[in-house]
C-alpha cells in the first residue's frame, strides 16, 4: 500500500544513462506501480559528471519532494553527491531516510580525472545525521571499485550497514536487476538488504 505524502528520489552514479535492466529503473517502476511518487531525475553528462551541477539538480529534485515522508536512494557515485550536499542542506530540505548502495572508495575516485573532485567531499557523520533522520549503507564484500569493503571505507559515518557477500558493484554487470530488498526497504525501514536470490 502506498503510504500518503511519501515521496522517494533515485539517484544514479557515473556512466549511468538510467537503463531499463538496472534496479534503479525496476526500484522505480515498481514504487510508482504500486502508486508511490518516485522521481529518477537523469544526472547531466554522466560520462564527464560536475559536481556543481550535479548538485544544482539534486537541490531542484529535493524541492519537488513535498512535505511529506522523504526518502533517498543513492548508488555509486551518487552516494558522493549525497555526501557533498548533506552538510548544506536547510531544515527543509532534510529528508527522512536514505539508503547508500555501492559507494566506491575515495582512494579509486581520485584514480579517475572525470570523477576525481567527489573524492574531496569530506565524510562527515554530522553532516548525515543533519540531512536525514536515519542513513543505511549497502554494499558488497568484494566489490573492484571499494577494495577492503565499504564498512571499512567508510566506518568514520558509523552507518547502520548491510554487507552483501558476493555482490560486486551491485550494477548490472553483477546481475542486479529487479531487487526485491531494496523495494522491501523502501515500503519497510526495517528491511535488511540482502542479495537477490
Amino acid at each position: 500500500m502506498p503510504t500518503p505524502d511519501r515521496r522517494f528520489l533515485v539517484l544514479h552514479g557515473w556512466q549511468n544513462r538510467r537503463p531499463v535492466g538496472h534496479w534503479q529503473w525496476q526500484l522505480t517502476e515498481a514504487l510508482r506501480a504500486d502508486g508511490e511518487t518516485a522521481l529518477y531525475p537523469q544526472f547531466p553528462a554522466p560520462d564527464q559528471p560536475s559536481l556543481a551541477s550535479w548538485t544544482e539538480l539534486l537541490r531542484a529534485e529535493l524541492a519537488q519532494l513535498g512535505g511529506g515522508e522523504r526518502v533517498v536512494v543513492a548508488h555509486s557515485l551518487g552516494c558522493w553527491l549525497w555526501l557533498a550536499v548533506a552538510g548544506s542542506l536547510t531544515p527543509e530540505e532534510r529528508v527522512d531516510r536514505v539508503l547508500l548502495v555501492a559507494p566506491p572508495s575515495a582512494e579509486v575516485l581520485t584514480g579517475y580525472p572525470e570523477v576525481a573532485e567527489f573524492a574531496l567531499v569530506p565524510q562527515d557523520r554530522h553532516a548525515l545525521a543533519r540531512a536525514a533522520g536515519s542513513t543505511r549503507l549497502a554494499a558488497a564484500d568484494d566489490d573492484p571499485y571499494c577494495p577492503g569493503g565499504a564498512a571499512a571505507a567508510f566506518a568514520a559515518l558509523g552507518l547502520d550497514t548491510d554487507v552483501l557477500p558476493g555482490a560486486a558493484h551491485l550494477d548490472l554487470d553483477a546481475g542486479y536487476g529487479r531487487w526485491p530488498a531494496v523495494e522491501a526497504w523502501c515500503r519497510d525501514p526495517a528491511t535488511r538488504l540482502t542479495p537477490r536470490s
